[in-house]
Formats: C-alpha cells, structure tokens, sequence
C-alpha cells in the first residue's frame, strides 16, 4: 500500500524547517566571524517562503481528509497539532532571521526545544498515542481504513435500522387507517340503528295507545250489556213473583211475606 501522501508532505516540511534552522545558525556564525552571510540570506528567505507554501498545502490536504473523511476524527486532531507546531516553528524561525545573530544562544534553544534534533525525520511522533505509536505510515493508514470500515459498518446497521422503523411507521400508520374506517362504518351503523330505534319506539307508543282506547271502549260496551241483561233479568223475576203472588192471594192463601211491590198488582 502507498504510503500517505500527507504524512510524506509534512515529512519533507520538517527537514524543510530543520534546513533552515541549520541554514540561520550558520549565518549567524558568520556574521560573528565576520564572514559574507549574503548568499545564506537568499537562501533562507527561499526556504522560509517553500516552508509556508508547504503548511499551506499540509492545511488544505488535512481540510480535505477530515471533510471527506479519509481519516478519523482523532487522527485529524492529531495532525491540526502537528500542523500548529509547524506554524509556530515557522514564526520562531521567521523570528530568528530577522535578528540577524543578536541573541545566538536564545534563537538556538527556541529552535532546538521540542525533541527537533539533527538525523530525527519526524519529532511529533513522540507525542503520538499508544495506538499509533511505533507504527509506520502503512500500518497507520490500515489502521485508519479499518476504522472507517467499521463505522461504514456501524452506519449501515444504523441505517438498516431506521428503514425498519419507518417500514413499521408505515404499516402502523396504515392499520390506523383501516382502524378509522371501521370505527366510521360503525358510528354510520348505529347511528342507522338508532334512528330505526326511535322509529320502531314511537311506532310502538302509537299501537299501546291504540291498544288502550280500544279495550277501554270494549270494557264500556261490554258492562252496558251487562247492566242492561242484569236489569232485564231483574225485572222479569220480579214479574215472576208478583204473578205467583197474585195466584196465591186468589187462592186464599196467605203469602209467608208480604212486598209492597206485589200489592199494586191486586
């Protein structure tokens, strides 16, 4: 696997700055020794401007990596520093050009601090993390592929996950549907019910009310039969006596009682 091209590109910009450091020191040797420093000047107003052209670039490629994420979010963190330590070493060597040997032994320990020594190609490795400390720039971008596989793999359980949920949203929401409709279907079915209801109820309030005068005119019918039998029957007994009394009086026999009734009748 080809190596990173970042991690090459920050590479070769800190021999870039370690040249320049080297490049100011022996400028400053010069000057002390009175020597002609001219062509060392050029030389490093040359190397300080290829320097910020290469942290530019390191910062556009970084932007880049981390927005399209071809790394993770804890090794772009790791680079944002490496790319800030190379920002101020740019202005401590900036600094140091500028002053032109004056304060030799202050430009030297703030050049040198940090681990940045001669032979060392890369001194931020010493602050990496135990995960990628040791490893090379292949093992390191494995490492990185596998990381991002696997959140690739965590992203697509995710996914698979909501699909299912919305699936479910949406039968959910289709059963309700089915479920009002029903619910409609029945409120029109009582509501037919009820109204049939209310009709059968007077329709049968009428046939009582029907029903009750009915057998209230039978009932008056009936007992003026009755009265009128019962008076017919009543006289006719009384016609009965009264003849028998009548016998009984022409005979000369005397009647066990005597009614005022059957008197008129001799």
């Amino acid at each position: 696997m080809a190596p990173d091209p970042w991690l090459l590109m920050y590479d070769s910009t800190c021999h870039i700055a370690q040249e320049i450091a080297e490049k100011i020191q022996e400028r400053n040797r010069c000057q002390r020794n009175g020597e002609n420093s001219t062509k060392l000047n050029v030389t490093i107003r040359s190397l300080l401007q290829n320097l910020k052209v290469k942290i530019d670039q390191l910062k556009d490629l970084l932007l880049r990596a981390i927005s399209t994420h071809q790394i993770t979010q804890l090794e772009g963190d790791r680079r944002q520093n490496l790319v800030d330590d190379l920002l101020t070493r740019q202005r401590q060597l900036q600094a140091s050009y500028k002053n032109d040997g004056t304060e030799p032994d202050v430009i030297r320990s703030g050049l040198m601090t940090g681990g940045v020594k001669r032979g060392v190609a890369n001194p931020w490795l010493l602050e990496e993390t135990e995960e990628t400390s040791g490893l090379g720039f292949d093992e390191i971008r494995q490492q990185q592929q596998r990381i991002i596989q696997e959140q690739d793999a965590g992203l697509d359980a995710l996914s698979s996950v909501l699909s299912r949920q919305k699936q479910m949203g949406q039968e959910i929401g289709n059963e309700l549907e089915e479920q009002n409709e029903i619910i409609d279907d029945l409120t029109n079915l009582v509501a037919n019910t009820d109204d049939k209801l209310r009709s059968q109820t007077r329709h049968v309030k009428m046939v009582d009310k029907k029903s009750t005068s009915c057998e209230l005119d039978w009932h008056a019918q009936h007992s003026v039969t009755h009265t009128g039998r019962r008076a017919s029957f009543l006289m006719a007994l009384t016609m009965k006596y009264q003849i028998w009394g009548w016998c009984l009086s022409r005979c000369n026999i005397p009647l066990p009682f005597k009614s005022p009734h059957w008197e008129c009748w001799w």
